[in-house]
């Protein structure tokens, strides 16, 4: 096989722009009179053939201005051929997950690097092509090829129908635009177990029954999505991320519904960067490496800290093989940030109601430089703050507040254009600026998607725009509700690092809310916790310092974690265990 691919990115390749196919023209190969790079007739955008682009120049990628093409070398060791390949100088993946009776097998990796795809593969939305992108291949063939291996079995069931599979997507918001009706009506067609009553229950879905599918907030949709999988009578289940929008209260108890599942004989494949959430669920790892949107290899299952621990390491010590030139450690993240005595926003005592709920916030302040993280279960009104605070929602009795604030929402709303053209709609002066292209735009990755139209964009490239195009704008306060969503583990560390950095840069202040536990005691300085009823009425607790609000937060939930002593990475406990007894008699339920 060979060990240098070519990428191309068909939507970012622009001829009229670059002048006419100028990685054509600059090509060494194409200037001795072979055709290493041509036109696509059926696009006409550019082609690569890898077998005449042998000497590793590179010039095309250099010389794009679109960054249209990607050169990537693969790894030495890498013999086999791939399992998948989406066509001609586009990704290829080489390996896949063998799904396991009674077992949890965790996936972690970047985002576009082949983790839904190998669901696609498993879950028979596509036939694996091993590399032969014009190949029509037979499910006899994919038997035939994983015939001495485990997956053989597996495919053959597959394709026999034997066994059924059930999965749960990533987009949940979508549901929206794909089922009609009622949330009863829907969750009593999948109920193919009998159990979804039992499962409304646990995750406390029984006020919305009889809601509109589209009324639902995010984290109903995505409780409504789990139960309406886990009801299906299947043997093997695939979750794509499903604690998105979910309080830590929440994302325990779907990782003890999933658990479940899989001890009843399932099968159970989950992909999730809540590394927390996904060290408390699984029964194995495995770490998913590549390039984005080029290549990407599974490596073996292993035990569930040493593949966590391997992966945040950027190491694997099977294989020693380097995939990350940096370690990820969350160490030292409990030391408190001294900020500003200036007080940046005053906000006064703010009460909104509705017909079945109602939320109270006492007044405080915020200061320069100050990063206030917001936390508490679902459906205490934290969002409602936020919007508040925005002027999107009007506060009892008074008018709404006139506030200088940047808000991006919890849920995306489309927006056209490419993602240049969004961004310079809100300011092209500070596009213009060195710092934003460095500190925002390249560190968020957006200068890789610079010319894509938005609705290309993957569910983390459209968190990552509106996280961007919040920062852009002209405020004091800089409001984010759950920016954390669909992104990878590094892409969180970064984020908060991106937010953290400007507020403390141009002293501004942020309010923040999120459910992941590691991104919030790694952006925040100090803590507003949420307290009630759900669903009825809403509270507040601070501002606290950080330390104390992670304790408060996590004692009302009556959760603890613990910190890995290799990075400092947060870890739950299992209830009742010694440890989870031993600090919460201490009051230690995340800080010692």
């Amino acid at each position: 096989m060979p060990k240098r691919i070519a990428i191309v990115e068909k939507e970012k390749c622009n001829p009229e722009g670059c002048g006419g196919y100028l990685c054509m023209r600059k090509c060494p190969v194409n200037r001795t009179g072979k055709e290493c790079i041509t036109v696509d007739p059926k696009d006409q955008k550019i082609q690569i053939d890898e077998t005449l682009c042998t000497n590793g120049c590179s010039i095309c990628e250099k010389v794009c201005p679109y960054g249209a093409i990607t050169m990537i070398n693969l790894p030495d060791k890498l013999t086999q051929n791939p399992i998948h390949r989406y066509g001609k100088n586009k990704f290829e993946l080489f390996n896949v997950t063998v799904p396991k009776q009674n077992k949890v097998i965790g996936i972690i990796g970047r985002n576009g690097i082949g983790k839904s795809t190998t669901l696609n593969i498993l879950n028979k939305v596509f036939i694996p092509n091993f590399g032969d992108y014009e190949a029509k291949i037979t499910p006899e063939q994919v038997v035939d090829h994983f015939s001495k291996t485990a997956l053989g079995e597996y495919f053959k069931k597959l394709y026999d129908d034997e066994i059924t599979v059930a999965y749960k997507p990533q987009r949940v918001e979508l549901l929206r635009q794909h089922y009609k009706g009622s949330v009863k009506a829907l969750l009593k067609k999948a109920d193919q177990r009998k159990v979804t009553k039992e499962l409304i229950k646990s995750l406390d879905m029984q006020q919305v029954l009889n809601r509109d599918i589209k009324e639902l907030s995010g984290g109903e949709l995505q409780r409504l999505a789990i139960i309406a999988t886990c009801a299906k009578d299947a043997d093997v289940f695939y979750f794509d991320e499903p604690t998105s929008f979910l309080d830590i209260t929440l994302r325990v108890k779907v990782a003890k519904i999933i658990r479940e599942l899989a001890a009843t004989g399932k099968s159970v494949i989950i992909i999730e960067h809540d590394l927390a959430v996904l060290d408390y669920i699984s029964d194995e790892i495995q770490i998913v490496y590549g390039t984005k949107a080029a290549y990407g290899i599974m490596v073996q299952p292993q035990a569930v800290r040493a593949g966590i621990n391997e992966y945040l390491e950027g190491f694997i010590s099977s294989a020693n093989m380097r995939f990350r030139e940096y370690k990820i450690d969350f160490k030292g993240t409990d030391q408190e940030r001294e900020t500003s005595d200036d007080v940046l926003l005053e906000y006064p005592d703010l009460k909104k109601s509705y017909d079945t709920f109602k939320v109270e916030i006492s007044g405080a302040t915020i200061h320069k430089g100050e990063l206030l993280g917001i936390m508490g279960a679902n459906g205490l009104g934290k969002t409602t703050f936020l919007k508040l605070l925005a002027g999107a929602e009007k506060p009892d009795d008074t008018k709404k507040l006139k506030i200088p604030i940047a808000y991006k929402p919890q849920y995306l709303s489309p927006v056209k254009g490419t993602v240049q053209e969004v961004l310079q709609a809100v300011s092209k002066i500070k596009l213009a600026k060195a710092w934003y292209k460095k500190n925002v735009i390249e560190k968020l990755g957006l200068d890789t998607v610079w010319e894509l139209d938005v609705k290309h964009l993957s569910g983390g490239e459209l968190q990552k725009l509106h996280i961007a195009r919040t920062l852009l704008e002209d405020a004091d306060v800089y409001a984010f509700d759950e920016p954390s969503a669909f992104i990878d583990v590094e892409d969180r560390i970064q984020t908060a690092n991106i937010i953290k950095d400007f507020v403390i840069t141009f002293e501004k202040c942020a309010v923040i809310v999120d459910h992941d536990v590691q991104f919030m005691d790694h952006v925040a300085d100090a803590m507003l916790i949420f307290d009630g009823t759900p669903g009825k009425e809403g509270s507040v607790v601070g501002p606290i310092a950080k330390k104390e609000g992670m304790n408060t937060v996590l004692k009302q939930l009556n959760i603890t974690y613990r910190k890995d002593p290799a990075n400092g990475r947060a870890r739950i406990n299992k209830e009742n265990s010694v440890l989870d007894r031993e600090q919460k008699k201490k009051g230690a339920y995340y800080y010692s």
